[in-house]
């Protein structure tokens, strides 16, 4: 049972440990910030507690919902399905269901517990910042706890498991802002937090019980399975048009529906905190501005499905023979993945769009978004107003689909080599990130030389940008992947995508302040290009290693 446990362990610490490195990095890093004395302490120590602390915990909020799809295999299985996202590859290892539930879950509520007593220790030493230990790591526990347990559930309808994780996880949310409102002490939430784990446990082990003996209810009754035996001689008609839309609808049932249901998983809990916001505009500010960026942040984490080319299979760098041997070209492959990320991105932000009024309205915070919404109309004028609102609405959702996607270029590569230091540099870059715009924040000298710098950097990076994708298209041309016509057909897209959004940020932003030239570099450098341009060299060259 040990050496089980053990192996299940090793499989989490071999696949997803980067994450957690980078938080115990990040947060060395802060300590010598603070200790060494690296910076003007006396800038750092006039910093606001509460932004002191944002900085410190920041990305304690990412990584969590990142181990939160992985601990409750959320990359893996179909949350829409009515079977058990429990992957089916380890029923059939020779353990006990309790070690099958128990190693996942322990390891899971270890790894949330301490990326809550890990910051919050550095938050309290060395930087002298006052927040809770036990009681929030037992928060992060039980919600992890839950989210193993109802996902690993089978149901009998479909779509029924993120509904039912959704009011569960909402309703124990619910019970810890009314506690925290009323002030209650650190030993009632521990009584109110702490039975959770074994009541989830216990959940989660009848849930893989009846999923490993093949137990699928089915709720639709009687008259839905009459309904679907009377269709069955025309679905047997029916046919896909094209070879590239079975490929889009296998992409969708496989991976589109990933992000639309950890979005809806995760609004009910950002919205929540409206209700204690009703007299502070700022905190609403601040809740909406979360609520945008959810999307485009749970994306890159989604993205990792996106970009492998064989996600259920064990060796999830290759291509499997099912993909290899299908009657598509590498471009078409690649375009179903876009496609697919295309609906998926419209299916989350539909959410977004649909929760967030319904919940400023029985919130009672509307009058508080409208007086925002007044002074921005007044400032910039009507139709300004509104260009800019759908302007950034677009730029959202463009964002979130390129998260989506523009890692493909090196997951399809199939070598190892190259994901692991792409995963190692993206650690890396986002451990030196909060204590350098922490020091750019602090010092004057620091941000005026980045102004003055700015267009220039942008202007290195725009060159690299386009040399980049002509270097791609030769490459597409010379392997035969893309036609001349199709090559110039796509430049033209991506010219007239720039040229549009140049025009409007100019019409937005006409003024002597900002030269034109700065907003055409922006444009160049918004508009997804070489890495996605690559994407069908790297999938070919994985699909014929």
């Amino acid at each position: 049972m040990r050496s089980a446990a053990h192996a299940i362990g090793w499989e989490f610490r071999r696949r997803y440990p980067w994450p957690l490195i980078g938080i115990v990095v990040y947060c060395l890093l802060l300590a010598a910030v603070k200790v060494l004395g690296f910076g003007s302490i006396a800038h750092i120590t006039l910093v606001p507690p509460d932004e002191r602390a944002a900085a410190i915990i920041a990305p304690l909020s990412t990584t969590y919902f990142y181990y939160l799809a992985v601990f409750s295999f959320g990359f893996a299985g179909d949350l829409s399905a009515r079977q058990s996202i429990f992957p089916p590859r380890m029923f059939a290892l020779p353990v006990k269901t309790s070690t099958l539930v128990g190693a996942p879950m322990l390891y899971g509520m270890a790894t949330g517990a301490l990326l809550w007593l890990v910051p919050a220790l550095f938050a309290r030493w060395p930087w002298g910042i006052d927040v809770p230990l036990i009681w929030p790591a037992f928060l992060l526990a039980g919600f992890l706890a839950w989210t193993q347990a109802l996902t690993w559930m089978p149901y009998g309808l479909p779509g029924m498991r993120v509904i039912v994780t959704v009011l569960w996880l909402a309703a124990l949310d619910a019970i810890v802002i009314l506690a925290v409102h009323y002030k209650a002490g650190e030993g009632l939430m521990i009584a109110i937090l702490a039975p959770q784990l074994p009541l989830a446990y216990l959940v989660a082990h009848s849930a893989v019980t009846r999923a490993r003996r093949g137990d699928v209810p089915d709720w639709r009754g009687g008259f839905a399975r009459k309904a679907s035996n009377a269709k069955t001689p025309k679905r047997e008609l029916e046919r896909f048009s094209s070879p590239g839309r079975a490929q889009l609808w296998l992409e969708w049932r496989r991976q589109g529906r990933s992000l639309p249901g950890v979005v809806a998983m995760l609004l009910p809990f950002q919205l929540a905190l409206l209700w204690l916001a009703k007299d502070a505009e700022p905190l609403v500010e601040l809740i909406l501005v979360i609520v945008s960026l959810t999307p485009p942040l749970l994306a890159a984490f989604v993205a990792t499905t996106y970009s492998k080319a064989n996600p259920e299979a064990r060796d999830s760098y290759g291509v499997s023979p099912f993909i290899a041997t299908r009657p598509l070209t590498s471009v078409a492959l690649i375009s179903a993945k876009l496609q697919a990320a295309v609906w998926s991105t419209l299916a989350a932000w539909l959410l977004v769009i649909v929760a967030v009024p319904l919940a400023l309205g029985l919130s009672g915070t509307w009058p508080l978004v409208l007086v925002r919404v007044t002074r921005a109309i007044e400032g910039l004028g009507a139709p300004r107003a509104i260009v800019f609102a759908l302007l950034l609405l677009c730029g959202l959702i463009a964002t979130t689909w390129r998260q989506l996607v523009q890692s493909m270029c090196i997951g399809l590569t199939g070598r190892a080599w190259i994901i692991r230091s792409s995963v190692l540099v993206a650690v890396i870059f986002v451990v030196i990130l909060g204590p350098v715009a922490q020091y750019v924040d602090t010092h004057k000298t620091a941000q005026a030389w980045i102004w003055v710098k700015l267009p220039a950097i942008l202007a290195v990076l725009s060159v690299l940008k386009v040399l980049a994708a002509a270097g791609v298209a030769a490459r597409l041309f010379e392997r035969r992947l893309l036609s001349d016509r199709a090559l110039l057909q796509s430049a033209s897209v991506w010219v007239a995508s720039v040229l549009t959004l140049y025009m409007l940020l100019a019409w937005l932003a006409s003024g002597p302040l900002i030269p034109h030239y700065f907003l055409l570099l922006v444009a160049i450098l918004a508009i997804p290009l070489a890495r996605v341009s690559a994407a069908p060299l790297a999938l070919d060259w994985n699909r014929h290693r």
